[in-house]
């Protein structure tokens, strides 16, 4: 069967003109296949119903999922990804790259020691402090931009939250994107996210692709369909080749015998 031309963002990246997009933090979404593919060639399951526009992941030892169903509203979590201890979301305009920081993560073996998060910030000129009741938060130089570690004023239950929050004309600020992390989530996926949120290398968007223009540069350069497309197969080999590496780190090593069950056992002397 002949599969009718159809245009659709499905046609990326060789259906538009792309723009080396600076920073990332403020370029807008990106393509989602960037996440889920890339699991998806470590191994995860699709478990979507295909007549609903929704992914539904799942890794090979179900151990982790991933569901990104889009909602209209601003304040709703468009990906939210699971595990039998934590839980975090994601809102529709975090950048796919930065989210890709998380999920890649997943796919790769926990460090021996947890890593620290606020550095990696500070050594990106993020501004730090910390208050009387252990609250920590983070701010990048545009002012807009935070990520912190909080309680709630009821409660010592921590969780962690960044955010880009533009002010508006009434004295307030409307939320351009979000990603919240239950305090258990393990900080060697916080610190993937991190280190992607602050990376100053330019994605690649269309140029009206970005939900605010103004906020950005955009520059005409740089990889176009051809060079994204080998890119992103190039991703997915590397996504592959950690996610063996995982599998084999977390098999359980077992050690042969010293002496073999035969050799083991003394046969009894035969009486004549």
């Amino acid at each position: 069967m002949t599969r009718p031309y159809i245009a659709s963002k499905a046609d990326d990246p060789w259906s538009r003109i792309w723009f080396d997009t600076t920073p990332r933090h403020l370029a807008g979404p990106g393509d989602p296949r960037h996440v889920t593919q890339a699991l998806r060639a470590g191994g995860w399951k699709n478990f979507g119903d295909p007549d609903l526009p929704h992914v539904v992941l799942a890794s090979p030892d179900y151990r982790h999922t991933l569901v990104l169903e889009p909602t209209p509203d601003t304040y709703g979590s468009w990906w939210r990804i699971s595990s039998q201890y934590w839980h975090v979301s994601f809102g529709g305009n975090t950048p796919s790259e930065i989210l890709a920081g998380f999920t890649d993560a997943l796919l790769e073996s926990a460090p021996e020691a947890e890593p620290d998060i606020w550095p990696t910030l500070q050594a990106a000129g993020w501004t730090y402090e910390r208050d009387e009741r252990g609250n920590e938060r983070a701010r990048h130089p545009d002012g807009i931009t935070t990520m912190e570690r909080s309680a709630t004023l009821t409660s010592d239950w921590f969780s962690w939250r960044a955010e880009v929050a533009l002010p508006n004309e009434g004295g307030g600020h409307k939320r351009l994107w979000h990603a919240y992390f239950d305090d258990r989530t393990p900080r060697h996926l916080l610190a993937g996210f991190a280190a992607a949120l602050v990376d100053p290398a330019p994605v690649s968007r269309g140029h009206y692709d970005v939900p605010h223009s103004h906020l950005v540069t955009q520059v005409e350069r740089g990889a176009q369909g051809e060079q994204l497309a080998a890119a992103h197969e190039a991703r997915l080999k590397a996504s592959r080749a950690a996610a063996r590496k995982a599998r084999r780190s977390a098999a359980p090593a077992i050690r042969p015998s010293s002496v073999p069950a035969a050799e083991a056992t003394t046969p009894a002397t035969r009486s004549r």
